[in-house]
């Protein structure tokens, strides 16, 4: 049973020089082997990376590791699909272990997440990077090792690329597969993740993710970190020292010394009692103590300051507007039933294009006809392989909608049928009116009109005349992808 497991190994990496071992601990270890180890490189210059041979490098341009993990998944093609972080340790048999957790499990179950282990200092305290390290232990579904079955992930859309940093992007995403009705099993395989030793301002730094908590209030509401198991946090008291220290530096400018000595007072106390909380389970070294202790006054209005940026991020109204192209002769040169990832070229200035509309924040996704799959002059997973390579070198798109019926089979989704872009709009989150669909065919057009969308055609030598006419009646006809961008309306 176990050896029949079909799983891949998704590691996104910054280059860290952990990623070596865990490579030969996977490539090392026994049955049952993985389809493929896929590392995606989140560099933003990423190019070079030693790794070796047998696993396959991808990389995703430092978008963060949200998106290094939804161009890994969406390139691999096996039922399970394993996320480890890039510092972790993994047992010698950790192959075996993932697979006796996961080949029984019933189908209602979406994801196994691993046992974490943090060892700490058996000579000294844990110093106050270590003990957040540790955390990790109690801490739900975390991706430095959390299995999911790839239909999962289909029906949640992947990852939330709004989590910037590789934090609580795991939880977002493991919240809404509960929601569509899966369940999360807690495995019995075990993964060391060793403990953090940081610089002195780590603690201020990590304050960013407040941000991110914004966010999660924004999508799950207000009792996200009880379905989550984060416990408080401290932010209202964080913010009653930030309104304190200010009120001291403003109230003497309004001659009220006796109440800028109160809220002086409120701060102080505040701040020692934060600071004190932090260096009493720690090694108390000096530079331990200098480092609580300074950290301590800057935390709390840094700690405000970010969640009130990401309390405004996630209010801000999203995006009206979604571009969906189609795949040949509008983003990539047509080759006719194109079976190499090699072959893919794309067409002049189209991956700058489609870049900045993701830089903008608005929603991008692809509807192709892929006939060649049902004529059988290509397969499934040379197409599959095909749109990887495409992924790879435009970006993440939000949607992939892939048509591989034949004309004669009579399914909704091929164009000129509306199924592919009434998908598209669904897994974006936006009303189909609000699609503009570019493309080079009439039938590009058509399966806009009839889903409600609007449509510019992007005529080539191919595009007939009839197509072009009726384009210019129903739709909008431009002479290139930059001048059919400005025709919809998203031109940067």
């Amino acid at each position: 049973m176990t050896a029949s497991l079909d799983y891949t190994v998704v590691i996104p990496t910054t280059g860290r020089e952990t990623l070596r071992p865990l490579l030969a601990t996977l490539l090392g270890g026994p049955e049952p082997r993985p389809a493929e180890i896929l590392v995606v490189d989140d560099r933003p210059g990423g190019s070079g990376l030693d790794v070796p041979a047998g696993v396959r490098v991808l990389r995703s341009g430092g978008r963060g590791p949200a998106a290094a993990r939804n161009l890994g998944w969406r390139t691999a093609k096996s039922e399970w699909i394993a996320f480890v972080d890039d510092d972790v340790v993994l047992a010698p048999d950790w192959p075996r272990q993932l697979a006796a957790d996961l080949g029984s499990l019933p189908p209602d179950v979406a994801a196994s997440q691993g046992r974490i282990t943090v060892p700490l200092p058996a000579d000294r305290r844990p110093t106050d990077d270590e003990r957040s390290t540790a955390g990790l232990e109690q801490a739900r579904w975390i991706t430095a090792d959390m299995a999911y079955r790839r239909h999962a992930l289909v029906e949640a859309g992947g990852f939330d690329e709004r989590f910037p940093r590789a934090f609580r992007e795991d939880s977002d995403l493991a919240l809404r597969v509960a929601e569509a009705g899966h369940r999360i099993d807690q495995g019995e395989r075990l993964t060391t993740h060793p403990a953090r030793r940081a610089g002195f301002f780590y603690s201020l730094k990590a304050q960013r993710g407040n941000a991110d908590n914004a966010l999660m209030r924004a999508k799950h509401g207000v009792l996200w970190r009880q379905r989550t198991g984060v416990g408080h946090g401290r932010l209202g008291l964080h913010a009653l020292s930030t309104v304190a220290a200010l009120a001291a530096l403003a109230l003497p400018l309004l001659r009220q010394r006796g109440k800028a000595l109160l809220a002086a007072g409120v701060w102080a106390g505040l701040t020692a009692e934060f600071a004190t909380r932090r260096i009493v389970p720690g090694p108390r070294t000096p530079g331990e103590v200098a480092r609580m202790v300074v950290t301590s006054a800057l935390i709390p209005p840094a700690a405000c300051y970010h969640r009130l940026r990401g309390e405004i991020a996630a209010r801000r109204p999203r995006p009206e507007v979604a571009v969906l192209f189609d795949r040949d002769d509008t983003l990539i040169v047509d080759v006719p039933y194109l079976n190499d990832p090699d072959g893919v070229r794309p067409v002049p200035g189209a991956v700058e294009l489609v870049r900045g509309l993701r830089e903008r924040g608005i929603p991008v996704g692809v509807v192709s006809n892929q006939s060649g799959v049902a004529k059988g002059l290509i397969t499934r997973e040379q197409l599959d392989a095909v749109n990887a390579r495409v992924q790879e070198l435009f970006g993440p798109f939000g949607t992939w909608q892939v048509c591989v019926h034949d004309d004669g089979d009579g399914c909704a989704c091929r164009k000129p049928a509306p199924g592919m872009v009434l998908r598209a709009a669904g897994e974006l989150g936006v009303d189909p009116a609000s699609c503009v669909v570019i493309g080079d065919t009439g039938a590009d057009v058509d399966a806009a009109l009839a889903a409600g969308a609007r449509a510019v055609l992007v005529p080539t030598h191919r595009t007939l005349e009839p197509e072009i006419a009726r384009a210019r009646r129903h739709a909008a006809v431009a002479r290139d992808l930059s001048e059919a961008l400005r025709l919809a309306g998203v031109a940067g």
